[in-house]
């Protein structure tokens, strides 16, 4: 997301408590949150419900925002957490609808979503990286779906650059081994 200085302007007043600012933040947002959210969700439903997520939580938690790292930096870390919510959310309800029917053929769900009509072997290595290993998930995250470079991974998780490289090389590790030799890893 390559919001301007406008942007980051109307995020230090709304910080603050201004709610005008915080309305004219959150329309000049949503463009940029949906396109992101839809990189990790790309079924349209799917990425427009994790944007509204992650609207409502920008909404609720904009106090929180210290003005400390680019507000950019604040809202890829929003927005990555929300889609990845809402993808464990969508994944939950389809296990829970698909319990109650028998399908004639069940789809493999490692490469077919039946949420979203996408893979979703890359989300579950992800979520498993994050329940046994959640500094190197944090740094893959903010790196390759965020796309920070490495020095804004480094000063936003508070390391210094080469941790922050070798978190990221053990993560995609981790996650390349978790997809397994089906994907030529």
């Amino acid at each position: 997301m390559a919001l301007d200085e406008t942007t980051e302007e109307l995020a230090r007043v709304a910080a603050q408590g201004d709610h005008r600012a915080l309305g004219e933040l959150l329309k000049r947002i949503e463009p940029d949150v949906l396109r992101h959210c839809g990189r990790i969700l790309p079924y349209r439903q799917d990425a427009e419900e994790a944007c509204q997520d992650t609207l409502l939580a920008v909404a609720r938690n904009i106090g929180r925002f210290e003005g400390r790292a680019r507000f950019t930096t604040w809202l890829h870390i929003v927005t990555a957490n929300c889609a990845r919510t809402t993808y464990r959310s969508l994944k939950r309800r389809s296990a829970e609808q698909s319990s109650d029917e028998l399908p004639l053929q069940k789809p493999d769900v490692a490469r077919v979503s039946v949420i979203a009509g996408s893979r979703l072997d890359l989300l579950d290595a992800m979520e498993a990286l994050e329940a046994d290993k959640p500094d190197l998930a944090q740094a893959l995250v903010l790196r390759d779906i965020c796309q920070l470079d490495y020095n804004e991974v480094a000063e936003q998780l508070g390391i210094p650059l080469g941790t922050a490289k070798s978190r990221i090389h053990q993560a995609r590790k981790y996650v390349q081994s978790a997809l397994g030799d089906a994907y030529g890893f």
